[in-house]
């Protein structure tokens, strides 16, 4: 049956709602050339640097402003280095291009890397004290590769502790606060980076993701969040190149059009990454453009009501899918030959398992297992139960969740369901205990709907949905592609996102 969806566009009363006012009087924003600035696109500002209308210096001095301005009151960006340290970088790109010598296509542009992702000269800390004074001597190839690109690195992005959970809180850095509301979570685990995003700190975030950390703070945030194809974006350094392929690192932005910018850089193959994808990432700066007219989107919603939903979640969802009727697409209702369930049960123990052994070491050290938060423990313990034919039948429970996709994809082109089961809850809660009614029994249940494109390891782009629920909030929904159609995912985003021109025209009111 066809979902018949009206055409989205935000109301007056939905734009406030969906931007609550500060209790604190905002501070004093860029105005003039610094904010227009801030409010360029990635792409845009590219060409500009390059051409030399604008210099790394002006743009990073904007940005540190932007940063003074705000991140007291939404703690997005941690471990700042020093301010002068930041504008010498700045002043030797501004050199180097007048020079003629652009080092990339980031040439000059202040970055923050998130905070799980190593990174020379800078404490890299997963938010954990366990790494307070952890300062890496070389880059991951992710960070190298936007170091070559010409990105100037000034600090990181908060997350929360060791990337475990979709609410970016630690005890090295506190909370990370949502950009449209700050009483509420940002998501994670790369929360920082949505929220420096949306708020104008920085004009492209990297990030990784296993359950959901690109994707739900992109929708909370009304950015965009891409987990790639497995193998997309080598991760390395890496002990385990062969099992431990759920995790993904990948960019977000605040048009897709910039994320393939930024995926442009991430992408590539690698010699130390033997599954990597020997696409030419080259592929990913060119335009996106192309018609979509008589294509099909499978809906996959709650899983047939599998999943407990926040009131107001699938209604918002449901509604922007109307841009995809725009641009010439049908919507038709969709399911999974696997279980939500049994997709559930292979997700926990994969999971236990991959986590489990990341932080093992931790945990075999009393004093250090003393500081490890409960989930962390959870996710050690729950490993250290498994059984070798336990993890053969969750690889096995892996397998039908591929075919599953696979078989859904022989009648679509594209799948999408939402970024979260529930809208942004107050910074306070450690996780949501329940949904409608049904408890959650651990601490990422409630982001269960990400977990089966990740399993299947397929190209997955957040998109923003809309505001709504009680209080008016953020709001997204995953794209999914099959298996390495990352660049035609890429495209139908950028598709939706001129369908949707709100997405744009919605800013934080701490911006206003």
């Amino acid at each position: 049956m066809t979902i018949k969806t009206p055409v989205f566009e935000l109301t007056r009363r939905e734009m406030l709602a969906a931007a609550p006012a500060l209790a604190a009087a905002a501070p004093a924003l860029a105005t003039g050339k610094d904010a227009d600035m801030l409010e360029m696109s990635a792409v845009s500002l590219a060409a500009s640097l390059r051409r030399r209308d604008l210099s790394a210096r002006e743009l990073m001095l904007a940005h540190w402003a932007r940063v003074d301005a705000l991140n007291p009151r939404f703690t997005a960006i941690v471990s700042r280095i020093d301010r002068d340290a930041a504008l010498k970088q700045a002043a030797k790109a501004d050199e180097d291009a007048v020079a003629g010598r652009f080092h990339g296509i980031l040439h000059g542009f202040p970055h923050a890397v998130k905070d799980t992702a190593p990174t020379k000269g800078i404490a890299s800390t997963q938010g954990s004290p366990l790494l307070r004074n952890n300062i890496p001597t070389t880059d991951s190839l992710v960070v190298a590769r936007m170091r070559d690109a010409g990105a100037i690195f000034v600090g990181k992005t908060n997350v929360p502790e060791f990337a475990l959970g979709s609410h970016s809180y630690n005890p090295l850095f506190g909370t990370t606060r949502n950009a449209f509301d700050p009483r509420k979570s940002a998501g994670g685990s790369t929360g920082g980076g949505a929220v420096a995003l949306a708020l104008r700190m920085v004009p492209l975030a990297d990030g990784s993701d296993f359950g959901g950390s690109l994707r739900n703070p992109a929708g909370w945030n009304n950015v965009f969040g891409f987990r790639p194809s497995w193998g997309r974006v080598p991760s390395i350094p890496n002990s385990d190149l062969f099992w431990q392929n759920f995790a993904t690192s990948g960019p977000m932005a605040r048009s897709v059009a910039d994320v393939a910018l930024l995926m442009s850089v991430q992408a590539g193959p690698d010699p130390r990454a033997p599954f990597a994808q020997m696409d030419d990432p080259a592929n990913f700066a060119q335009p996106l453009d192309r018609s979509w007219k008589g294509r099909r989107i499978g809906w996959l919603g709650d899983l047939g009501g599998a999943l407990a939903m926040e009131p107001g979640v699938m209604q918002t969802c449901v509604k922007a899918l109307a841009a995809f009727r725009a641009i010439g697409m049908t919507v038709d209702e969709a399911g999974l030959s696997e279980s939500a369930e049994a997709m559930w049960r292979t997700a926990v123990t994969l999971r236990h398992w991959s986590v489990g052994a990341d932080l093992q070491g931790f945990y075999d050290d009393p004093a250090k297992r003393a500081q490890l938060k409960p989930e962390a423990i959870w996710e050690v313990e729950g490993g250290m139960k498994l059984t070798g034919p336990q993890l053969a039948k969750a690889s096995e429970g892996r397998t039908r969740i591929y075919e599953a996709f696979r078989k859904a994809f022989e009648t679509f082109d594209f799948l999408a369901m939402p970024t979260a089961q529930v809208f942004p809850f107050d910074i306070a809660q450690h996780w949501p205990r329940e949904i409608a009614g049904k408890t959650m029994d651990s601490y990422h249940r409630w982001m269960e709907v990400t977990l089966p494109p990740t399993m299947a390891g397929l190209p997955t782009l957040a998109i923003p949905a809309g505001f709504g629920g009680r209080d008016g909030l953020p709001m997204g929904i995953q794209l999914i592609g099959p298996r390495n159609a990352d660049l035609a995912v890429l495209q139908l985003g950028h598709a939706y996102e001129q369908a949707s021109p709100w997405i744009a025209r919605t800013r934080p009111s701490a911006l206003r």
